[in-house]
């Protein structure tokens, strides 16, 4: 009679990090590289014009200079420019995902926590929040405030709070009723405590899957203000400026709008993916 063996069958969680999670992973690590030496790794001023060099093509040299990338309408690296768009993106997406992930996640543990008339009061603002389009309410509180660096960064917390607040809700209800919180409440723990030390552990791997999709909707956001007029003013690098500028030379400079779009596609791809592995890793129905 053949011997059964007794080694555990491989898991989808006991087979490591896939191979493609691991390349965007080295990606996005690039990307975040490049942007905090900006300084360092771009050849040129981003904001030096050269209108001599105006609108030619990758790897034009002008002046023992070499435009890697191209220049665009006013004679401008567009290499350098995308990397400082870099720096950016990844400073509003972040400053945006931890001002409305701290907001939205503590009202949705108090709502949690306390119930009654500070549940009701906190939950129906979320629901009139997310009953207005996120990118629609971004345009009109931008347009009011006047476009800057720290309105969006503001507008956009604004605007996605209520995802970290709903989430934090539903896993608070569920964590708050378990017998170790329920035995600290009756041994004399303030609610300050219950929340820091025995309810926000359990739920902060909801809310760093959270916080990781929600960097490249940021991201997004962004660049779709910016290609607006609403975002970065000029002459500060954005990549969806870029893209707003490039539009218009689509068909005689294809390279304004081509590398600060295939950047920005990188970027998002990496994070989203990097998410759903997250998510994959510390959801409890997957294990």
């Amino acid at each position: 009679m053949a011997a059964v063996s007794s080694a555990p069958r491989a898991t989808p969680r006991s087979r490591g990090i896939p191979w493609a999670v691991l390349l965007f992973a080295a990606i996005l690590a690039g990307l975040v590289l490049m942007a905090v030496f900006a300084p360092l790794v771009t050849p040129l001023d981003p904001n030096a014009q050269n209108l001599l060099a105006r609108l030619k093509a990758p790897g034009f040299q002008s002046r023992g200079i070499v435009y890697y990338l191209g220049s665009d309408e006013l004679g401008r690296d567009v290499l350098s420019r995308t990397i400082y768009g870099a720096q950016v993106s990844l400073l509003v997406a972040f400053a945006s995902v931890i001002l409305s992930g701290i907001f939205g996640s503590v009202l949705g543990m108090i709502a949690a926590f306390y119930r009654g008339w500070v549940e009701t009061i906190i939950m129906r603002l979320v629901d009139i929040v997310l009953s207005v389009p996120a990118i629609l309410l971004a345009i009109i509180t931008v347009a009011v405030l006047g476009p800057s660096l720290s309105n969006v960064v503001i507008v956009l917390a604004f605007t996605r709070w209520p995802r970290y607040a709903r989430v934090a809700y539903g896993q608070t209800l569920s964590v708050a009723n378990m017998p170790y919180v329920r035995l600290s409440r009756f041994m004399g723990a303030g609610w300050f405590r219950l929340l820091w030390r025995h309810i926000l552990p359990n739920i902060a791997g909801g809310l760093i899957v959270v916080a990781t999709l929600e960097f490249g909707l940021m991201v997004l956001f962004e660049a779709g203000l910016s290609f607006l007029g609403l975002g970065v003013q000029p002459p500060t690098s954005s990549w969806g400026a870029m893209l707003s500028t490039g539009r218009n030379y689509v068909g005689t400079a294809w390279w304004i709008a081509t590398f600060p779009g295939l950047a920005l596609f990188l970027l998002v791809l990496s994070i989203n993916l990097i998410g759903d592995h997250l998510r994959d890793r510390l959801d409890p129905r997957a294990r």
